[in-house]
C-alpha cells in the first residue's frame, strides 16, 4: 500500500498516513468540523480501517512465520483535521438529517451501521487524538477507542458532549451500551446521557473520559498520542488484542448489533397517551 491514503478516492474526507512502521494516523477532514455522515462512515473510514487491519495483519503473519517476538504490533491514531485546533469533530451531519422527513431525529441509518463495532473490537490499539471539540457520535467514536489523549484547552476551550438530550433525540442502543461500557460509573452516566454536560478537558480527565491532556496544539496532541501508541503497540504481537476486546465488550457488541429501529419521541408519547 502507498501512503498517504485519501478516500474516498475522487473526494477524501479523511486521510490515512503510516508515519512509522507500528503506528498509522487517520486524519477525519470532512468540513471544517469533521462531520459524520454515511459517506464518511461507508466510503472512507470503514475502508481505511480495512487497509490498516489488512496491512497489520500482513505483517503479524511474517513476525510469526519468521518467530520474530517482537515484531508484528502496531496502533492506530484517529484525529480531526490537522491545521486547526477546534474540532476533532461535531458529530453527526444533523442539518442534513433534519432536512430529511424520514431521517429526522432518527439516527438509524448512520448508527445501524458496524462501524462502532468494528472500532471497539478492532485488532490493535486505538488512541483517539482529541485536538478540539468532541460531541455527540464524535464522542461515540473516541470513546470505541482504547485510549483518548485530549488537548487540555489553554490556547483555545475544548468540549466533551453528548448533547441529543438538549435537542430531543433518543439514543440507539449501541450508544447507550458503548457509555455503559465506557463510562461505568452511575453519576458520570447521568452528566453524559441525561444532562448533557459539557465537559471541559480537566473535567473529562477527572471523570475518566480521557486519558490524557496535553498542553499546545493539534501536532502535540497527536505526538502525544503517537507515543501513547508506541508504548503498546507491542500488546498486538500476540494476536490477541482484539479477540479479548470482542469478549471483554460483549455487552456493548451485541446491543449494538440489535440497532435495527430507533425508538421514536412521538412514538414513546403516543404510546403513553394509549396506557395512561
Amino acid at each position: 500500500m502507498s501512503y498517504p491514503v485519501g478516500l474516498p478516492s475522487d473526494n477524501p474526507i479523511v486521510t490515512l498516513t503510516h508515519p512509522t512502521p507500528i503506528i498509522w494516523v487517520l486524519e477525519l477532514h470532512n468540513g471544517e468540523d469533521s462531520r459524520i455522515n454515511e459517506t464518511l462512515i461507508d466510503k472512507a473510514l470503514q475502508p481505511a480501517l480495512n487497509i490498516v487491519e489488512r496491512d497489520w495483519r500482513e505483517g503479524w503473519r511474517a513476525a510469526r512465520k519468521a518467530k520474530d517476538k517482537d515484531g508484528g504490533g502496531g496502533a492506530l491514531i484517529i484525529v480531526g483535521k490537522r491545521g486547526q485546533n477546534k474540532f476533532f469533530s461535531n458529530g453527526l451531519e444533523l442539518d442534513k438529517l433534519r432536512s430529511d422527513p424520514h431521517s429526522a431525529h432518527n439516527f438509524t441509518p448512520l448508527v445501524h451501521n458496524p462501524w462502532l463495532r468494528r472500532l471497539l473490537a478492532f485488532p490493535i490499539p486505538t488512541v483517539a487524538a482529541i485536538n478540539g471539540h468532541c460531541f455527540a457520535a464524535a464522542m461515540m467514536l473516541a470513546l470505541c477507542c482504547d485510549y483518548r489523549v485530549m488537548t487540555d484547552g489553554s490556547s483555545r476551550r475544548a468540549w466533551m458532549c453528548m448533547n441529543e438530550i438538549h435537542f430531543g433525540a433518543a439514543y440507539p442502543l449501541s450508544f447507550a451500551s458503548i457509555i455503559r461500557t465506557k463510562v461505568p460509573d452511575p453519576r458520570t452516566q447521568r452528566k453524559v446521557a441525561l444532562e448533557g454536560h459539557h465537559f471541559t478537558p480537566p473535567e473529562a480527565l477527572q471523570a475518566g473520559l480521557v486519558d490524557f491532556l496535553v498542553k499546545g496544539d493539534t501536532e502535540a496532541v497527536i505526538a502525544k498520542a503517537q507515543a501513547v501508541g508506541e508504548s503498546v503497540a507491542r500488546m498486538a504481537t500476540a494476536g490477541a488484542w482484539g479477540v479479548i476486546k470482542r469478549d471483554l465488550y460483549r455487552d456493548a457488541l451485541e446491543a449494538s448489533a440489535r440497532d435495527d429501529l430507533l425508538q421514536q419521541i412521538d412514538a414513546d408519547d403516543a404510546a403513553a397517551k394509549a396506557r395512561l
